[in-house]
C-alpha cells in the first residue's frame, strides 16, 4: 500500500484529483487496519476463527426473520446486499466495507471525530473491474457479483476465497445516494483489504492511504463546510440533522456567531 502525508487542504485537492474514478474510506485513525465492522466484533468476542462463517450466517437469519415487519417491501430482505446494506446502515455487524465516489465525503467521516492523525483510504476501483486475485485470475469483479443470484453464498458467505467486489446495491436507500457511497465487499472477513489486495495482479498498487495530520483538522472541517458537507446533507433525516449540531458548536465566522 502507498502512503502519502497530506501536507495542506490544497496538497489534499491536487492528491485526489489524481485518483479520477478511485473509491474512498476516511478513518479517525490513520492505524487502524482497514477491516469491516463484523471483523472487529468477532475479534473481540469469537476468537475461534473457525466459527465466524456460521456465527455471520446466524446472524443473517435472525435479522431477516424479524425485520419483515419494517421495511414497506419485505422482498429487500431476499436480496443479499440489499439486506446487508440495511442491517449495516443500521448498525448492525456486517462484512460490507462503507467506500463513496467522493474523497470529501471520505475526509468527511476520518476527521469528524478526529483527534489524532486520520486517513482517507483510496481504492483503485476501475482496475478491480478486471483483475482478480493471482490464484483465481477469472475471479473479477464481474465473475463474483453478489448481486447475482447466488454468488454470495459461493463466494462470499463460505469465507474461503481472498476477493474483493466494490460497488452498490441493485437499489440504493437515501443515505447511499447523499453520500455517493458503495461497498467493498471481501470474501474473507478474518482478512484486511491490504491482505486481500496484496493477492491481486495488477501492475500498481490498487490501494492508497492518505494520512492528514491532526493539526489539519480544523482548516479541513472549515472546507468540508463549506462545500456543504454535514451530517445534515450525508444522512437527509431529523438524526443527520440533530448530529450536525455537533460541529455547529466549534464552528465560529469572523463576523461571531452564525445563525
Amino acid at each position: 500500500m502507498e502512503s502519502l502525508v497530506i501536507q495542506s487542504w490544497a496538497h489534499f485537492v491536487e492528491a485526489v484529483d489524481a485518483l479520477d474514478g478511485w473509491a474512498f474510506r476516511g478513518q479517525r485513525s490513520a492505524d487502524w487496519p482497514l477491516a469491516s465492522s463484523l471483523y472487529r466484533r468477532l475479534s473481540a468476542y469469537c476468537p475461534d476463527m473457525a466459527a465466524w462463517p456460521e456465527r455471520e450466517a446466524r446472524a443473517l437469519r435472525i435479522f431477516r426473520r424479524k425485520a419483515h415487519i419494517y421495511p414497506a417491501d419485505p422482498q429487500v430482505l431476499d436480496d443479499d446486499l440489499r439486506c446487508l446494506a440495511m442491517m449495516q446502515h443500521h448498525g448492525a455487524p456486517t462484512r460490507l466495507l462503507d467506500f463513496t465516489k467522493s474523497p470529501f465525503v471520505a475526509a468527511f467521516f476520518a476527521l469528524e471525530n478526529a483527534t489524532e492523525h486520520a486517513a482517507v483510504f483510496a481504492i483503485d476501483t476501475p482496475a478491480l473491474w478486471k483483475a482478480g486475485p493471482r490464484f483465481a485470475p477469472e475471479l473479477s469483479r464481474d465473475a463474483i457479483d453478489p448481486r447475482r443470484k447466488g454468488n454470495f453464498t459461493r463466494y462470499f458467505v463460505r469465507n474461503e476465497n481472498p476477493v474483493l467486489w466494490c460497488g452498490e446495491p441493485a437499489r440504493m436507500d437515501r443515505r447511499l445516494v447523499a453520500q455517493s457511497g458503495l461497498f467493498v465487499v471481501p470474501g474473507k472477513i478474518q482478512q484486511s483489504l491490504e491482505a486481500i489486495l496484496d493477492q491481486y495482479a495488477a501492475p500498481a498498487p490498487l490501494l492508497k492511504r492518505l494520512v492528514v495530520d491532526a493539526s489539519l483538522r480544523d482548516v479541513f472541517m472549515r472546507e468540508l463546510y463549506r462545500m456543504n458537507i454535514t451530517h445534515a446533507t450525508l444522512f437527509p433525516d431529523l438524526d443527520g440533522l440533530a448530529r450536525s449540531i455537533a460541529y455547529e458548536l466549534e464552528v465560529v465566522w469572523s463576523g461571531g456567531l452564525s445563525e
